[in-house]
């Protein structure tokens, strides 16, 4: 799965699923969701892994770039996390690619005015 942010036709930050910075990543070690049988859209805090929305964030960060009003274009539709981080990082606009089933991040999305479209191409 992967993430870019862009803003005024330019690419800010990319990110993609994946462990932390050295982390073992799940492939190597196991998934501790499947370990658990956490179902999909549940317990996003019960995974070793950061979701692709986090990283893109978490690199605009680092590298000291301003993400706010940028557009985000996603392979899934962010879970409820990702949304909250999003909203407050001021991303005005959400592409995404397939659908998740996670009613919570619609409502906050919704609330929050963030536009969202998703990619069907």
């Amino acid at each position: 799965m992967g993430a870019i942010l862009v803003k005024d036709r330019n690419i800010l930050a990319t990110g993609y699923n994946g462990a932390p910075s050295g982390i073992p990543h799940c492939l190597d070690v196991g998934c501790l969701r499947q370990e658990m049988s956490v179902p999909s859209g549940e317990r996003h805090e019960l995974c070793r892994g950061l979701h692709a929305e986090q990283n893109a964030i978490i690199q605009a960060a680092y590298h000291g770039v301003r993400i706010r009003g940028a557009t985000l274009f996603c392979t899934n539709y962010p879970c409820t996390i990702c949304i909250k981080m999003l909203i407050n990082a001021g991303i005005k606009r959400i592409v995404y690619r397939d659908g998740y089933s996670d009613d919570l991040a619609k409502e906050l999305i919704e609330r929050a005015g963030v536009e969202v479209t998703q990619f069907k191409g």
